[in-house]
Order: C-alpha cells, then sequence, then structure tokens
C-alpha cells in the first residue's frame, strides 16, 4: 500500500469516528426509549384484571350473644360444723344421703360433758344453800337490830350505846349485800349449768336443712379440734333441682348483660345437650386474674332430672339481643373498600415483571368510627357502587341492615381478587 492510499485510509476512518462522536447519544437515547416504550406497553397488556367476589343480603332471624363459661354451684350450700371439740362417737350419713332438716348426722362423745353437767348442778345446789344461810343471817341481824331499837326507846336513850345501835345496823347491811352475791352467785352457777346442758345438745350434729349431703369430711372415732376456725364435717347443698351457673363475663361484654336476660350453656358431661338459663343478677365487683377484668354474672338453672352437678363446668351464651326477622348484610360487605382507581404501583421493577398470586382488598371498618355512615358496594355496569345503609345489631358475622337502599336478594361485594391477563 502506497503512502496516499495510507493517508486516505486514515482521513476515511476520522470521518466515521467523528460521525460516531457526533451521533452515539441521540442513538442511544433512541434505543432507551424504544425499550421503555416496548416495556410500558407489555406491562399494560399484562396489567390484572380485577374480579368482585359477591354475596346475597338476606332475610331471617338474628341472635346477638355474649359467650362465657364458669362452674354450677347449688342455690344454697351449707358448711355443718361443731362448736364442741372431742372425740366422734359415730358418723351417720356418707355422700349423696338425703337429709331433712333436724336430722341426726353425728354424734360426739359426751362423757365430760355430762360431768361438766353435773359439777354445774352440784354448784347451783351450793350456791342456793349459801342463800339459804344468808337470809337466815339478814333476819337474825334484822331482830338483834329491831330489839336494840326498842330498848332504846324505853330506857329513854340511856341503854344500849350509840356504838352498839351502829354495830348492829351495819351487821344488817352486811348481811343485806352477802344475801345479794348468795343471790348473783346462784345466777352465775345457774347460767354455767345452762352453758354445759347446751354443749350436750351441741355434741348431737344435726342437718340444718333438708338436702343432699356432698361431702364427708370425717370418720368415726376422730378427734374434732374447735380452736380458732369451726372444723366442717359436712357439706350439704340444699335442693339440687334449682342450681346456679357462675360465669366470668368479659369487662367489653358486660354493658350488654341484663337481669332476666335468657341463656344457654353446655357441659362436657351432655355434649350434645343445651340447657336453658336466666341471667339472675350481675355483679357490680371485678375480678382480675391475668389482668383480665370479668364480672361475676349468676345464671339461675332449672335441675328437675339432676342431670347437672355441683362443679361441672359449662360454656354458657348469653342472648342480648334477638330479632326474629331481620335484613340481614354480611360484615365483609361492611368492611370491603374497592382498591383506588389511578393508584401509583410502589412495586419494585422485577416484582411487576415477576407474577403474582391474586390479591384481596385490605379489610377496613364501615365508617363508624370516623363519624360516617356504613356503606356497601354493588356491582353496576362491572364496576363497584356505594350503597350508604342505617344498620342495627351484629353477631359479628351479619348485621342488622335498618334503612338504605338493599333489597332482599341484592349482590354486595365482600372482596376482590387481582387475576394477571
Amino acid at each position: 500500500m502506497n503512502t496516499s492510499s495510507l493517508e486516505n485510509l486514515l482521513v476515511e476512518r476520522g470521518k466515521h469516528a467523528s460521525l460516531w462522536r457526533r451521533w452515539r447519544f441521540p442513538a442511544l437515547a433512541a434505543a432507551l426509549a424504544l425499550a421503555a416504550l416496548a416495556l410500558f406497553f407489555f406491562l399494560a397488556a399484562s396489567a390484572p384484571k380485577l374480579r368482585y367476589l359477591t354475596e346475597a343480603v338476606s332475610e331471617g332471624p338474628l341472635v346477638v350473644s355474649v359467650s362465657a363459661s364458669g362452674t354450677l354451684q347449688p342455690t344454697r350450700t351449707v358448711h355443718v360444723g361443731s362448736e364442741l371439740s372431742g372425740t366422734l362417737e359415730s358418723v351417720l350419713v356418707r355422700e349423696n344421703d338425703q337429709v331433712r332438716k333436724g336430722q341426726l348426722l353425728a354424734q360426739l362423745d359426751t362423757s365430760k360433758l355430762k360431768d361438766a353437767v353435773a359439777r354445774s348442778q352440784a354448784a347451783v345446789t351450793a350456791t342456793e344453800a349459801n342463800v339459804a344461810q344468808a337470809e337466815a343471817t339478814l333476819a337474825e341481824n334484822n331482830a338483834t337490830f329491831s330489839r336494840m331499837q326498842k330498848v332504846a326507846l324505853l330506857s329513854g336513850g340511856k341503854a344500849p350505846s350509840l356504838l352498839e345501835l351502829e354495830s348492829a345496823e351495819a351487821a344488817v347491811k352486811r348481811a343485806r349485800a352477802n344475801l345479794s352475791s348468795a343471790r348473783a352467785e346462784v345466777s352465775q352457777a345457774r347460767a354455767t349449768l345452762m352453758t354445759d346442758q347446751t354443749n350436750i345438745h351441741k355434741a348431737t350434729i344435726r342437718s340444718p336443712v333438708d338436702g343432699v349431703v356432698l361431702a364427708r369430711e370425717v370418720e368415726p372415732g376422730q378427734t374434732v379440734a374447735a380452736a380458732m376456725t369451726t372444723p366442717v364435717l359436712f357439706v350439704i347443698a340444699e335442693d339440687l333441682t334449682q342450681m346456679e351457673l357462675h360465669v366470668n363475663v368479659d369487662e367489653a361484654d358486660v354493658s350488654q348483660v341484663q337481669e332476666g336476660a335468657s341463656a344457654t350453656f353446655t357441659v362436657a358431661a351432655w355434649g350434645n345437650r343445651k340447657f336453658p338459663a336466666m341471667v339472675e343478677r350481675v355483679d357490680l365487683g371485678a375480678t382480675t386474674t391475668d389482668n383480665v377484668v370479668t364480672y361475676t354474672t349468676v345464671l339461675k338453672v332449672a335441675n328437675d332430672d339432676l342431670a347437672l352437678r355441683p362443679g361441672m363446668t359449662a360454656a354458657a351464651e348469653i342472648i342480648t339481643a334477638r330479632r326474629e326477622k331481620a335484613l340481614l348484610i354480611p360484615n365483609a360487605a361492611l368492611r370491603f373498600a374497592p382498591p383506588a382507581e389511578n393508584a401509583p404501583d410502589t412495586r419494585s421493577f422485577i416484582a411487576r415483571l415477576m407474577p403474582a398470586p391474586p390479591r384481596r382488598a385490605r379489610p377496613r371498618t364501615a365508617g363508624r368510627q370516623d363519624g360516617t355512615e356504613p356503606t356497601a358496594w354493588i356491582l353496576q355496569n362491572d364496576a363497584p357502587q356505594p350503597v350508604t345503609l342505617k344498620v342495627g345489631i351484629s353477631n359479628g358475622s351479619h348485621t342488622e341492615v335498618l334503612g338504605g337502599e338493599l333489597p332482599a336478594g341484592a349482590e354486595v361485594i365482600t372482596e376482590y381478587q387481582e387475576i394477571k391477563k
């Protein structure tokens, strides 16, 4: 290759390099624009389609209840004990025995008690003798004082002396005081005798009520020690045909529970049977367990067939409101909110290219917390349209509709799903 040809080649290459340096940035920008346009049409073509799920508005009964648990107890339980210490001579009843008021349940050994009665009777006799002796002494001193007064009157005050008269008068007063003391000792001795006789009566343990023996805590020959507290010998339930169910109602629900409200409950022993009950009392005092505040509520229960037993654990449903026929809307429809129109897609570029599973609408509270009316959504021309409602009570799954433009059978939107094209 000669020198002129080499120079021409270098000149041509210089021209091409100059052109590349001049047009490389516009060409790169155009390529990026075309790529972005292609990506836009790709994403637009793959934008998810919304599918709305609906549920019909229905008519039917609506029951609102509060759940609580507790234990069954007799309406009245009596703990029979002994005020006296001693040895049990006999025990005459066992668990489940029916007893009548006044029936003999157990007998303490009364040997020492009878000895105490005998001593008290002797003390009464002794004090009564002291009274008789004091009365005789008083009578003697009165007679002596009277004679001295007569002698002094007849002698013109010369005899007896004034000292002798004063001594006789003092003797009368001492005799009268001794008589009062002796009579008080008689009253005290008689009171002790009555106490000892009462103790003999208390040594016989009898049933204070009609009922059934739930527990027997003692056996014959056992020593009963009645010191600071009265020992419990028997536990008697007065009437098991009428019982009480004590349940713990949460503080969030206690305002809904009223006296006279009806309820039902179940127990494990009769799993397929629901027992009726009625709220008899709601306690004002609270009980706190593990930072949970509850209020004891007493339910009255009929137990005519004696199927229920004290101590059984029960799960109760207390009815707080009832509608025999109401227009019902699912609560999911009141929580539904459609996706915002033209909302920006905040997902990353890679995330938008990746396939995604269907998404549900995020639940919302139906307008009550911000002061607005509850709203439901229906489909019109494949687009959700809002319907303002007036609602009543709710059982957690359905809510009573009191007003609005939703007839029975209307389809309301409960959720939506995003489906890729």
